[in-house]
């Protein structure tokens, strides 16, 4: 089964976090890791590590009887296909509406200043592609 929907459970997302931060890796290394945290036994990461296997998330390559996980998708794309999703739900979709939440509600001053910065920068680019295009065209 590969993986569609983008849709990472909570539990899959500590599972995958692990796996990037220590890949390849064995299920008793990814348990180790979450033990502290979650206090989930060896079981229990076994058998959600061959279902991400399953849906697409993780690969697996066996070197004798021991096996090793590597994720099969991207911190960038995971965290991408969550945003879209919680925009989806959240704000029906809709970008700005979600960008102005966030800026009215959950930005420190230096946070904002961040922002700020690299829409800026965003925007630079923007301009410098645009004005490639149009040399292009002509």
């Amino acid at each position: 089964m590969a993986y569609k929907n983008g849709e990472l459970t909570e539990a899959e997302w500590e599972i995958i976090k692990a796996v990037w931060d220590n890949q390849p890796c064995a299920a008793p290394a990814v348990q180790e890791v979450l033990n502290k945290k979650t206090g989930w036994s060896y079981s229990t990461v076994k058998t959600l590590m061959d279902r991400m296997v399953k849906k697409g998330l993780l690969k697996q390559e066996k070197i004798r009887n021991l096996i090793l996980y590597s994720a099969s998708i991207t911190k960038q794309h995971a965290r991408k296909t969550e945003i879209l999703r919680t925009i989806k739900r959240a704000f029906d979709g809709a970008l700005t509406p979600m960008m102005q939440f966030m800026l009215e509600n959950n930005l420190s001053k230096k946070q904002l200043a961040e922002v700020e910065k690299i829409i800026r920068k965003q925007k630079s680019t923007s301009s410098q592609v645009h004005k490639s295009q149009e040399k292009e065209k002509k």
